[in-house]
């Protein structure tokens, strides 16, 4: 279920544009770049990673959920308030 969750997730979900903001931050990355010597650069640009992962994970986390809940949702609908089914 997993996989076709993040199938699902790769389909509509669209990249919303942050140009200000990728600029913003190339050029503080350029900046810290020219401070640190090469192992702490290494160090940070694995913190970086990690945090990118991290977002990743917790963004199609955020969709399943709100898959799961519209999913309860849809068929809470379909429940009378009697209990019986609509269709």
């Amino acid at each position: 279920m997993y996989h076709y969750m993040a199938a699902l997730y790769k389909w509509f979900f669209q990249v919303p544009d942050f140009t200000e903001l990728e600029e913003e931050i190339e050029q503080t990355r350029q900046e810290v770049r020219d401070y640190l010597g090469q192992p702490e650069r290494r160090k940070l640009m694995q913190l970086v990673d990690a945090q990118n992962l991290l977002r990743e994970k917790i963004s199609l986390a955020s969709f399943i959920a709100g898959f799961k809940l519209a999913q309860e949702i849809a068929k809470e609908l379909e429940v009378a308030p009697h209990g019986k089914k609509t269709s």
